[in-house]
């Protein structure tokens, strides 16, 4: 999956990606599922050592446009995993309280403890997002943000966190097929939102903020993955292969008990 991984060296124009490749896979669907769930069953059993180790943190940010797939990656790749040593942070429009603080700060507060994954749903890259694209804050202010971010992630990676982030990446057309089947499933219809029509029009300007933000912040303690998000079951297994893989190269161990045990007797 190292194809995927967006190097520092690289200058990436999303032109050049397509969205709907798959050439890591050479089965059908059912094939996929079946190596997804290989997947996470390993992600499980990594994930329990990662837990009872209690030594490395493991933070996953998920990206991309609207409908490009970050709660199903979190259903379908996390499908498994013991909620004891997993969370969640979805990060929306910024309370009065968060205003108030630099824009990190409901960040920081939220990354994981040793032993624990976190996956953001969204993340402190809306703040050069959202923002660019909306004129919410001068360019001079965004602009110093990768900066920033970059070394908010480096103080991260160097107290024993293990970065992977991952950038859904759909296209328009495909956006347009998943939003109509929001609005005429009357199961999924309270995930419409008539804003995201909205958003859909600037989507050249998303996407140009996505390329420097892939651009500026891709580093190989924090690297970024371009994830392509236009199959589902496709996008689903190189989250997981490159999370496993991740995971091994931990090289983690079982602790061993804190007492002796070897005369124990349980009657």
């Amino acid at each position: 999956m190292e194809k995927y991984r967006v190097s520092p060296k690289d200058k990436v124009k999303l032109k050049d990606w397509d969205p709907n490749e798959s050439s890591e896979f050479s089965g059908d669907k059912a094939a996929a599922k079946k190596c997804l769930l290989k997947l996470n069953q390993e992600l499980e059993a990594l994930q329990e050592l990662l837990y009872a180790e209690g030594k490395h943190k493991v933070l996953i940010v998920l990206q991309g446009m609207d409908t490009s797939g970050k709660d199903g990656t979190i259903r379908s790749v996390f499908e498994g995993v013991n909620p004891q040593g997993v969370r969640v942070a979805a990060f929306k429009v910024p309370t009065a309280e968060e205003l108030a603080h630099d824009y990190l700060w409901r960040v920081h507060k939220v990354v994981p403890g040793k032993g624990e994954i976190v996956i953001f749903n969204r993340s402190h890259y809306e703040d050069v997002l959202v923002v660019r694209v909306h004129n919410l804050v001068p360019k001079e202010t965004w602009k110093k943000r990768y900066t920033q971010i970059n070394a908010f992630e480096r103080m991260l990676a160097d107290e024993g966190m293990l970065i992977l982030k991952f950038f859904l990446y759909i296209d328009l057309e495909e956006q347009k097929q998943r939003l109509t089947e929001r609005l005429q499933d009357k199961t999924k219809q309270w995930k419409f939102s008539v804003g995201d029509l909205g958003e859909r029009k600037l989507w050249s300007a998303y996407t140009k903020a996505y390329e420097e933000l892939l651009n500026q912040t891709s580093k190989s303690w924090a690297p970024w993955y371009i994830v392509p998000a236009n199959r589902k079951w496709y996008r689903n297994l190189v989250i997981a292969e490159v999370l496993v893989d991740a995971l091994k190269g931990l090289k983690m161990s079982y602790p061993e008990p804190k007492e002796d045990l070897s005369n124990v007797i349980i009657e």
